[in-house]
C-alpha cells in the first residue's frame, strides 16, 4: 500500500510568501534520494534549487513550470515505500501544512508542526539502520546553501493512501531520465519564455551544458509556439512577478516611508584613473580587475568612518537609530532576472585588492543567476554604478532599511580648470540619496564631499 508524503514549498529565507516553479528535475515515476535536487524555483530574490527531504518514488507534481505557488502549499507527492515492504499505518497523522493550520501557524518548511504519532518502518534496502532524525528548518536552509551535511530522512508518520487510490503511472519522458538538463537559471528562464523543453535539447556547452544559443536555435523553427498576438496588436502584457514584483514593492515602500534627499557632486578623478593604470602592472594586483567601482567602494568605506550616520538604520518600531560598526556594502547589479543587490560582507575591513576581487566575484555570480537570498540580506549602504550604462548620474531610491545610497556616474573626458588653465580631465558625477530622518544635510554633504575628495586624490586615504 502506498505511503505518501507531501513536500510543501519551503520559505527559503527572508520571510518569502511565494515562488515560481522554474523547472522540475523529476517526473512521476522517478526514484528520488534524500538531498537530491528535484525542482528549481525562483523567489523574489533569487533562483534556488531545492533538495528533497524524502527518499522514495515520485507520485504526483502539484504545480507546473511557470506556475506561482504559495509557501506551505504541497508541490510534490512521494511514495516512501514503493516496494510495499513497510508495515501499514492505520492511523495517519496530518501533513505538516495541515498540522500547522490547526495550530494557527504557517508551515514554511518540511517537518514543521507537531507530531501526532510515532509510527516506525523498516529501513529501505541499502540505506543502513541508523535512526532517522527530524528535518529541521536549519537543516533545510543549510542544505539549500550547500553548507550542510545530507539531510537525514524524517521521523514524521507518513500518510497511508486508501486502497482505492491508484498511484499515477509514470508519464512518458521526452528524454531519457537520469540525463537531467544542465542549464544556468537565465537559460532556463529563456527556455520557459520561448516555450522550449530543455529535455529535448543536446547542450553544446562544456560538459553538455545547454547554452542560450541552443535554446534560441530550438525556438527559431517554431515561432508559432508562442501565444499568437491579435493581428495589428502593438502592445503586450507581462505578469508582474519575481524580482520585478519584489523591486516594485520595495521601492514604493521606501519612497513613501523615508524622506529622501539627493545631493550631487562633480569630481575630477584623473588622479584615480592614473593610479588605476599604475596598479595594472603592480605584482600584488596581478589577476585582479581593479575597476573604478572598486575605488568608489573603498572611498565609501573610508568616508563612513567619519560619518557613521549614513551607515545607520531607522527602527520605527523600537523608536531607535541603530548605528552599525560594520559595512555590508550592497552593489546594485543588472541581471537577466532584473535588478538585484548582493552584498559584500564587512567591506570596511577589506583592502582595495580584496574589494576588487570581491566585486568581480559578486557581479559574475549575479549575472549567472546564482545569487542566493542570503547574499542579498542585511545590507547597510549601497552603491549603484549607473556609469556602466553611460549615464552621468541619477536620484537613486534607498533600499529599505538603509539610510544612504551612492550613484556612481560615467567617467568622461571633459574640460576642467586646473591652475587657471582649461585642460581635458577625467570627470564623473556622484549623487547621494539619504534618509533625512537619520542623516542631516550637513552630514550627507560631508560624507559626499569625503567620497569625492578620495576619488579626486587617492593619497588622502592615509589621512582617514
Amino acid at each position: 500500500m502506498p505511503q505518501l508524503k507531501h513536500f510543501p514549498l519551503p520559505d527559503v529565507g527572508e520571510g518569502l510568501t511565494e515562488a515560481e516553479i522554474l523547472g522540475w528535475r523529476v517526473q512521476p515515476g522517478d526514484d528520488v534520494e534524500v538531498n537530491q535536487i528535484f525542482v528549481e524555483i525562483e523567489t523574489a530574490k533569487a533562483a534556488v534549487e531545492l533538495p528533497c527531504a524524502y527518499a522514495g518514488k515520485v507520485v504526483e507534481l502539484f504545480a507546473e513550470a511557470g506556475q506561482t505557488v504559495e509557501v506551505g502549499k504541497p508541490i510534490i507527492s512521494i511514495d516512501l515505500d514503493p516496494d510495499g515492504t513497510a508495515p501499514s499505518d492505520t492511523s495517519p497523522a496530518p501533513e505538516p501544512a495541515a498540522a500547522a493550520a490547526e495550530s494557527g501557524s504557517t508551515a514554511n518548511l518540511v517537518g514543521y508542526g507537531p507530531q501526532a504519532t510515532s509510527s516506525k518502518r523498516r529501513p529501505r534496502k541499502g540505506r543502513g539502520t541508523a535512526p532517522a532524525a527530524d528535518v529541521s528548518q536549519q537543516a533545510v536552509q543549510e542544505a539549500l546553501s550547500g553548507s550542510a551535511a545530507p539531510i537525514p530522512p524524517p521521523t514524521e508518520p507518513v500518510v497511508s493512501a486508501v486502497p482505492t487510490q491508484a498511484v499515477p503511472e509514470r508519464a512518458p519522458a521526452a528524454a531519457p531520465r537520469g540525463a537531467v538538463p544542465l542549464a544556468k537559471p537565465p537559460v532556463r528562464k529563456l527556455a520557459k519564455d520561448l516555450g522550449v523543453d530543455l529535455r529535448t535539447l543536446t547542450g553544446s556547452g562544456a560538459g553538455g551544458v545547454i547554452t542560450r544559443q541552443d535554446v534560441q536555435s530550438a525556438s527559431a523553427p517554431a515561432p508559432q509556439a508562442a501565444p499568437a498576438a491579435p493581428s495589428g496588436a502593438r502592445e503586450r502584457r507581462v505578469p508582474i512577478k519575481g524580482v520585478r514584483k519584489a523591486t516594485a514593492q520595495a521601492m514604493v515602500r521606501s519612497a513613501f516611508t523615508a524622506p529622501h534627499v539627493t545631493e550631487f557632486l562633480t569630481v575630477d578623478v584623473t588622479p584615480m584613473m592614473e593610479l588605476r593604470q599604475r596598479l595594472k602592472s603592480h605584482p600584488e594586483f596581478q589577476g585582479v580587475k581593479v575597476t573604478p567601482l572598486a575605488f568608489a567602494a573603498k572611498a565609501l568605506c573610508l568616508a563612513v568612518r567619519r560619518t557613521p550616520d549614513v551607515n545607520a538604520t531607522w527602527d520605527e518600531d523600537a523608536g531607535e537609530i541603530v548605528y552599525k560598526d560594520y559595512v555590508h556594502l550592497g552593489i546594485a547589479a543588472a541581471t537577466p532576472r532584473g535588478l538585484v543587490v548582493p552584498k559584500v560582507r564587512d567591506a570596511d575591513g577589506m583592502s582595495l585588492r580584496e574589494l576588487a576581487a570581491a566585486l568581480e566575484s559578486l557581479t559574475a555570480t549575479a549575472r549567472e543567476g546564482r545569487t542566493t537570498p542570503g547574499d542579498m540580506a542585511d545590507g547597510t549602504i549601497t552603491i549603484t554604478n549607473v556609469g556602466v550604462f553611460g549615464v552621468d548620474t541619477g536620484t537613486p531610491i534607498l533600499n529599505p532599511g538603509e539610510s544612504a545610497i551612492l550613484a556612481f556616474g560615467a567617467i568622461r573626458d571633459m574640460p576642467w580648470v586646473v591652475d587657471g588653465q582649461v585642460v581635458p580631465r577625467k570627470v564623473c558625477q556622484l549623487a547621494l540619496s539619504f534618509d533625512h530622518r537619520v542623516v542631516d544635510g550637513e552630514q550627507g554633504s560631508r560624507f559626499l564631499a569625503d567620497v569625492g575628495a578620495l576619488l579626486a586624490d587617492p593619497s588622502m586615504a592615509i589621512t582617514y
